[in-house]
């Protein structure tokens, strides 16, 4: 393993001090998100055009959860020899391009590949944009500049949709694809130019690295718990719009208008979970998040009307409570020298579950029975997260510096 003496760190600041450069990295995560879920409400679009069933639709959300789960070596690699920094610029530039080639091919194998660098492009930013913030802002305002960092995934859920149910009216799926990969690649040339935090590399992952990692229990828990989480968000979110479509009879720009409302309550939940998480812990907050969430998610195929709207908009606002909690307890399972390391390798390996398998399985389940059948699997996985985390231990590298 690399000697952490051979790095400078950056000297850790307020969340105030560093709120420029976190909202900044926020916007970047936000770009990247929408890009990969944005398939979601236009996916009974996408299928109609390219003739193909929910488990297929399910499979090419597995195929962007498989991109995201090759990156941690490449991560490593690249963050080595250029920098955090370095890393969230290149993953800005490669979501843009590869968006905006989706968005004009059609051949069905080049969209598979596109999707993989897609996913590969998103897994870029995660490790590097977390260790900048744990390394840049002082450990006592974890939670509130990860909440920040963290903002983009409920925002992500709340704008994608509505979105799609804007402007499917007038343009195709292909054409809302292009104007967003568009958006992409400015945000990336203006982070390029004017873009900070992050002066420093991050850790090959190479068996000296990843060996203390695999060797935590606590981390394999943390996979565990972010995959629950992830079924929750991306794994539900990806089928939502089929379910109540073809299970609930919503016409697509009412599902996607429901769907992206219902997501407002995340946004607001989650400063108030990274103050809580601070205040008592992640442990407490992400148990609670689980408990909550699973019970919501069995209670979805059971409500319609007014009730699958309440269901909806407070399994949104439970789930978001998890990530700030989660992501700052990720940082504290291994070494400080080693956050980038975890956060590369543990993330990943989540989503390949709960955003990749997940929606997979439902979308099987759809094909054979129902969604109905899909979403109680992903919500008995989800409530055992409250058991689970009993057995998560935090802290025990609380007092060792490094970055």
């Amino acid at each position: 393993m690399d000697d952490i003496s051979e790095y400078e760190c950056p000297m850790p600041e307020t969340f105030q001090e560093k709120f420029g450069i976190t909202l900044f990295l926020a916007w970047l995560f936000y770009l990247g998100f929408v890009s990969r879920i944005l398939f979601a409400p236009l996916m009974p679009a996408i299928e109609k055009d390219l003739g193909i069933g929910h488990g297929q639709a399910g499979g090419l959300f597995l195929l962007i959860s498989v991109g995201y789960m090759l990156a941690p070596a490449c991560s490593g690699l690249i963050s080595s020899r250029f920098e955090h920094s370095g890393t969230l610029k290149f993953s800005a530039w490669l979501v843009g391009f590869a968006l905006l080639a989706f968005s004009l091919i059609d051949n069905i194998l080049g969209m598979g590949m596109l999707l993989l660098l897609i996913g590969f492009a998103g897994s870029l930013h995660l490790p590097s944009a977390i260790a900048t913030i744990t390394a840049e802002i002082q450990k006592s305002d974890w939670g509130k500049g990860l909440s920040v960092h963290q903002c983009a995934p409920p925002l992500s859920f709340v704008t994608a949709p509505l979105i799609a149910a804007l402007l499917l009216r007038w343009y195709s799926w292909r054409q809302i694809l292009m104007v967003w990969a568009i958006l992409c690649l400015v945000s990336a040339l203006l982070y390029t130019l004017r873009g900070r935090g992050g002066e420093f590399p991050g850790r090959v992952v190479n068996i000296a690295n990843v060996k203390p990692v695999f060797a935590s229990r606590s981390f394999w828990i943390m996979v565990v718990l972010l995959s629950m989480a992830f079924s929750g968000n991306s794994g539900i979110f990806a089928m939502l719009p089929l379910f109540l479509v073809h299970e609930r009879g919503y016409e697509l720009a009412s599902a996607n208008t429901l769907i992206g409302l219902s997501q407002i309550s995340g946004i607001a939940v989650v400063f108030a979970a990274g103050w809580l998480s601070d205040r008592i812990g992640q442990k407490r907050v992400m148990g609670g998040s689980l408990l909550a969430t699973g019970i919501l998610t069995l209670l979805l195929p059971w409500t319609a009307g007014g009730m699958l709207i309440l269901v909806l908009f407070l399994q949104a606002a439970t789930l978001t409570a998890f990530f700030p909690a989660g992501f700052a307890a990720l940082s504290r399972v291994t070494l400080p020298s080693l956050r980038s390391v975890t956060s590369a390798l543990g993330p990943p390996l989540a989503f390949l579950v709960g955003g990749g398998i997940m929606p997979t399985m439902i979308g099987y389940l759809a094909d054979l029975h129902s969604f109905v059948a899909g979403i109680r699997v992903a919500g008995s996985f989800i409530l055992l997260g409250c058991l689970l985390v009993m057995f998560l231990r935090l802290g025990q590298y609380d007092d060792q510096t490094g970055c």
